[in-house]
């Protein structure tokens, strides 16, 4: 069997699902991958054998999308292009993590093609979502990345095609403690906006992870690093909890350390929005942004919350299962 896995380059979490998908994948069959977007930091060890602009969104500095920047790096024509030319017919099973151009290459072709994402687990109702829904961010859960069959991937199983995520096994194997630190991952913030938030804060170290170190920074209670996967572990795995965006993974992660989550969405991304309305329902905590009130509820979420509690079995070998068992039984 010859199977073609797509893969969202946008943030880091489709690639972390995918590093621990893949092995169960090549006892199968022979694997091709595709990623493509451009901002992610993780690399996965595997050949990458076709690299694709795709369409991405470009986060700011103050904890909004930068519009200006995403629009600037659009290349429609090239899009359009990649999803003609990508052979799609040679792989008798396609396998999509909200990537765009092998689910419209299929689409267009009339190939199968299965969707393996969290972001499929908003194409059911009883997913949770904010007050005030999106009709174009709702649409735009059908038809950016297109596919015929669907697995999703959430905090609880919301819907009978909805997993509880999966967490890697470099998270897995760690042994949580409690030291006197908080991580820190808001990429969507400069250093220079959320420092000076932080800084007031000071019965607690931050471990402020970062693509952009600021030379010779020196503060008392503040621990500037780089992203690396080594680092950032150890830091989350002996923190008092976490301070993130609204994305899935990270969150689920931490909740699977028995790590407090304070999540803070891109402003106006609706997606990370239903993640944090999701995880404020079992009992976490999310802030809208980060503005003069800051300060009061960091300390509200430092003194009063404890961690989520949820179970999130290892189940990577079953869900792999259930899609080649898909294909045969569905016939494509």
């Amino acid at each position: 069997m010859k199977i073609l896995f797509a893969i969202q380059g946008t943030g880091n979490g489709h690639l972390s699902r995918a590093k621990e998908i893949i092995p169960h994948l090549l006892k199968h069959a022979d694997v091709d991958l595709l990623v493509s977007g451009t901002q992610s930091q993780i690399e996965i060890p595997y050949i990458v054998k076709y690299k694709k602009r795709g369409i991405s969104f470009t986060p700011g500095s103050n904890g909004k999308i930068d519009y200006r920047h995403t629009i600037k790096n659009l290349k429609p024509w090239e899009f359009i292009k990649d999803i003609y030319q990508l052979p799609v017919s040679e792989y008798d099973l396609v396998l999509n993590d909200f990537e765009p151009i092998s689910a419209w290459a299929c689409k267009v072709k009339g190939k199968e093609c299965v969707s393996l994402s969290h972001q499929a687990a908003f194409l059911s109702n009883a997913t949770p979502r904010p007050d005030k829904k999106s009709i174009w961010c709702e649409k735009l859960f059908s038809h950016y990345a297109p596919c015929s069959h669907h697995i999703g991937f959430h905090f609880k199983n919301y819907d009978r095609f909805i997993k509880t995520p999966i967490i890697r096994n470099d998270v897995r194997v760690l042994e949580p403690t409690e030291l006197n630190h908080i991580t820190v991952y808001l990429p969507a913030y400069s250093l220079e906006f959320l420092v000076p938030f932080l800084e007031k804060v000071n019965d607690v170290e931050w471990h402020v992870f970062s693509k952009n170190i600021l030379p010779e920074f020196n503060h008392p209670n503040i621990k500037l690093l780089p992203i690396t996967n080594d680092g950032y572990l150890k830091s989350l795995a002996s923190s008092r909890g976490l301070l993130t965006g609204g994305g899935f993974e990270a969150p689920a992660e931490a909740t699977y350390l028995n790590k407090k989550v304070l999540m803070i969405p891109i402003e106006g991304h609706y997606e990370q929005e239903c993640n944090s309305v999701a995880f404020k329902d079992l009992g976490g905590l999310y802030v809208k942004n980060i503005n003069l009130d800051f300060r009061v509820k960091l300390n509200q979420w430092l003194t009063f919350f404890n961690p989520v509690k949820i179970n999130f079995p290892d189940i990577t070998r079953e869900i792999v299962e259930e899609v080649l068992t898909m294909k045969e039984r569905l016939a494509f």
